[in-house]
């Protein structure tokens, strides 16, 4: 098997997993800050397994500013997933899911606070059609009849939970002579750390199937996802990355109308289509209006 081919297969592997994790996270029954816990405690190991088991993916030392960095990205990304993992339960996994999915136009955002980085008039053009999408994604839901309250609060903790995200992946910008999977291990220890006042145990007659979830989503969902993705940017171009990213929103979308029955409405299926749009649009650089690639 060629290098391109084994890419796009580990690359939709780990999107089809990413896809799947809130259907585990609901079946748990646990807290969200819980099931974070366990999933950073269960993530590290899986991923200190790997690096020690792999000789090029090996623990190196790195510098001590590094490390802060880093420690600092694993408190953004417990707070994001904390946050993401409490949406779905107010809103649904798949508005959750591509609420979240916003977080390339806070990284933007972040990077001209942080780094300088100029957002062009086309950036900013996708950005406003994203926002277009969150406010049909809030009327579908009105009209949709969802309750109001627990549907804005799950809107609200998915778009914070985009933030903390971007915010951790702003910072891992900043750390590009350390390899990813060091950057992870440090942010999944941390996590660990950070949540473990809010650590819970299963407990009743299901709760050998909960243990087996929290396991799975820390081992899959984090240490094999995590590899998977790794090994396959290394392998494939930006533009193929982008485009298998989305297989992440769509199989939480069709997960969340089969698991649960949460069928988008019209509108909101507009203002899915207009974030995920706007979201391929900054990823290849198209111009607005022309649509075509920047050179």
């Amino acid at each position: 098997m060629n290098p391109r081919t084994a890419g796009m297969l580990q690359m939709s592997t780990a999107m089809a997993i990413a896809g799947t994790v809130g259907w585990c996270v609901l079946l748990t029954g646990m807290p969200a800050a819980s099931v974070v816990f366990w999933r950073c405690a269960f993530g590290a190991a899986a991923l200190a397994a790997i690096c020690l088991g792999t000789p090029e993916a090996r623990v190196r030392r790195i510098g001590l500013r590094q490390a802060g960095i880093a420690a600092v990205g694993g408190v953004a990304l417990a707070a994001s997933w904390t946050l993401l993992f409490a949406a779905f339960s107010h809103a649904s996994i798949a508005i959750a899911t591509v609420t979240y999915h916003t977080q390339p136009f806070m990284l933007a955002a972040l990077g001209a606070m942080l780094f300088g980085e100029r957002m062009t008039p086309s950036q900013g053009g996708w950005l406003g059609l994203a926002f277009i999408g969150l406010v049909l994604i809030v009327i579908g839901g009105a009209t949709a009849g969802t309750p109001s309250p627990a549907y804005l609060a799950g809107f609200g903790l998915a778009l914070a939970a985009a933030f903390f995200y971007a915010l951790a992946a702003a910072l891992t910008k900043k750390l590009r002579d350390v390899p990813a999977r060091l950057i992870v291990l440090i942010q999944l220890v941390v996590g660990s750390v950070l949540m473990l006042p809010f650590a819970g145990l299963p407990a009743g007659a299901s709760s050998p199937a909960v243990w087996a979830l929290l396991a799975a989503i820390g081992a899959i969902h984090t240490g094999l996802m995590s590899t998977l993705l790794y090994s396959a940017i290394q392998k494939l171009p930006t533009s193929t990355i982008g485009v298998l990213s989305f297989i992440y929103p769509i199989v939480a979308i069709l997960v969340d109308a089969w698991a649960f029955g949460h069928w988008l409405g019209p509108v909101q299926i507009a203002g899915a289509a207009a974030i995920l749009w706007a979201v391929a649009g900054t990823h290849f650089g198209w111009r607005i209006g022309s649509l075509r690639r920047r050179v």
